[in-house]
């Protein structure tokens, strides 16, 4: 665990150090470019700098182990730090809405045609740091990492917006200002998008959502390679920060005594974890065999 917690970490220091050199690069084009699109980007990048940092004072956090008050660990801070990444991000979104609304009524000057230089390659950066903090989500199985990942996702696409806005104003000239301000617009209600898709698994997390069904039968196939275990009933899986908790309910012989019943327990837990790192804890439950309900009586 401490190795996948040391790797989200540094992957976390790369979301912050990219997110405040954009930010500042894009309230300095933002100001002396004319244009409301990137300073909407630029609030946007700097709510992406203090949710990273949520999010590994998060991941710190979870690296505790479990404790008496505590025994499951303290994984479930990842969840609830993804909400408030969802706060922060509705936030910058109803802030950016309501200041393009008053900047569609109100006439200013057109941005400057080299603000599209700029924002091609913030619109490179942030694919590409949307794409290694991904890979580094799903490797790690952090649902924090996600809502990082997208929050550069989401800071690309108020790029392409803010480009496609600030082409268009240039284009047509005198009169159409405002399709910079409508870019930002869209924008905000693509973040809003977004605050939903990021919301909605670490939802599903903390509330225990039966999410893992390819795992529970992966889990019921290799128990069955333990010795002493014939088969294995109920199986539930929950996710606990970047790792996973398993009860399972095995058969054994029912004429087996209560050491032996309990050895093979503990072969079937170490075996699983053996075999599935993301696991970091299995409880075992003995069920006897019984010939009715194996016949299906």
């Amino acid at each position: 665990m401490s190795q996948q917690s040391e790797k989200a970490k540094k992957t976390v220091y790369f979301s912050i150090l990219g997110s405040f050199g954009l930010a500042v690069i894009k309230w300095l084009a933002g100001f002396f470019g004319n244009s409301f699109a990137l300073i909407a980007d630029a609030i946007e990048s700097t709510s992406d700098i203090f949710s990273s940092i949520l999010v590994l004072l998060g991941i710190k956090y979870s690296e505790r182990p479990a404790d008496k008050t505590h025994p499951y660990g303290h994984g479930r801070i990842e969840p609830l730090i993804t909400f408030i990444v969802v706060i922060f991000l509705v936030i910058s979104a109803t802030v950016i809405a309501h200041q393009s609304l008053i900047n569609i009524r109100t006439p200013h000057e057109l941005p400057k045609p080299w603000t599209l230089i700029v924002l091609g390659i913030i619109i490179i950066w942030k694919e590409i740091s949307y794409q290694v903090v991904m890979r580094k989500a799903k490797t790690l199985n952090s649902s924090s990492l996600r809502a990082d990942a997208w929050h550069h996702r989401s800071d690309a696409i108020t790029s392409v917006a803010a480009f496609i806005g600030i082409s268009i104003a240039l284009l047509l000239g005198e009169g159409y200002q405002s399709a910079d301000d409508w870019a930002a617009l869209f924008a905000a209600a693509f973040i809003l998008y977004n605050c939903y898709r990021i919301f909605r698994p670490a939802l599903g997390e903390i509330m225990d959502e039966n999410l893992y069904e390819d795992m529970v039968e992966d889990i019921k196939s290799k128990s069955k390679n333990v010795s002493g275990v014939l088969d294995t009933e109920k199986c539930f899986v929950r996710k606990i920060g970047m790792s996973y908790i398993v009860d399972i309910h095995a058969i054994v012989d029912s004429e087996l005594s209560v050491k032996e019943g309990h050895d093979i327990a503990h072969n079937l837990k170490d075996y699983l974890m053996q075999q599935m790192p993301q696991i970091s804890n299995v409880f075992v439950h003995i069920e006897p065999f019984n010939p009715e309900v194996a016949a299906g009586l």
